[in-house]
């Protein structure tokens, strides 16, 4: 008997195994987008030279990787008349190594591609320094994890929005505006679970414009952080400061936005 059930498990599963089959749905596309990573961002204490944009074009949905979008032109004029040509390095990769960035600066970014013109403008954002780094343990859900928190002080004088980066096996990513903290002493914490002794941490804080810093709360609210459910409010395409002015329904993803950095480094005790 124990032998006829075994068998019949077996004939269930060999029948089941023979029905599956993958099926790939035959999806609706749309025309390829340019996408723009234009972030020119200047470390403290550098010349801020070597700067690069990235182009490349959105894809079907089965598709892994986006493809570079090669051949456009591409410049950034200052407001007061310099020009910067970003020259094809790679397959979508532009570089400018004679850049010269100024605070508060005005600039617009400039790319021909495909005989469509596309356009942006922003300013360069000034940042402060990261001051030091303080480490507790009670970071984490169960209060045991290293907490490693991030000091700066925050000008009075305008409001100021923040983009802070944390290099740890991979990068974590957090915004902050001055609201609640405006002129005062803050910090910006980073746990991670699998932090020891001995691991070196990198940190980076950067000057962002209020726009810029909405493009970005916008797309985090886009990812579902808090799982809303099946009624939560539906996602809807996120487009950033870069303007098609040849066929503006063909608009281009991505940002073209100009920040001042500062960076400190941290061995955990």
């Amino acid at each position: 008997m124990r032998a006829l059930l075994n068998m019949g498990f077996f004939l269930m599963l060999l029948i089941l195994s023979s029905c599956e089959e993958v099926v790939e749905v035959d999806l609706q596309e749309s025309e390829p987008k340019l996408v723009v990573e234009a972030s020119i961002i200047w470390e403290k204490e550098s010349l801020g030279n070597n700067q690069y944009i990235i182009l490349s074009s959105t894809t079907s949905f089965y598709n892994s990787e986006n493809p570079p979008a090669e051949g456009a032109n591409v410049i950034i004029n200052s407001a007061t008349e310099e020009t910067y040509q970003f020259t094809e390095i790679s397959p979508g990769i532009y570089e400018n190594t004679n850049f010269k960035p100024e605070l508060y600066k005005s600039y617009t970014l400039s790319i021909n591609y495909k005989n469509e013109f596309y356009t942006a403008s922003e300013k360069m954002i000034p940042v402060v320094d990261l001051e030091n780094i303080e480490q507790t343990s009670n970071g984490g859900f169960n209060g045991n994890d290293i907490e490693l928190k991030a000091y700066y002080s925050d000008p009075s004088e305008i409001k100021n929005y923040y983009l802070l980066k944390f290099f740890f096996e991979n990068t974590s990513l957090q915004i902050y505006n001055d609201e609640f903290t405006n002129g005062n002493r803050t910090f910006a914490y980073f746990s991670d679970e699998d932090l020891k002794s001995g691991d070196q941490v990198n940190f980076e804080i950067q000057g962002v414009s209020e726009r810029f810093y909405e493009y970005l709360y916008i797309l985090s609210s886009q990812a579902g952080e808090n799982n809303g459910g099946p009624f939560q409010t539906q996602p809807t395409t996120v487009r950033g400061n870069i303007v098609n002015t040849t066929t503006p329904e063909n608009f281009a993803f991505g940002y073209f936005r100009l920040s001042q950095s500062d960076t400190l480094t941290y061995l955990v005790e």
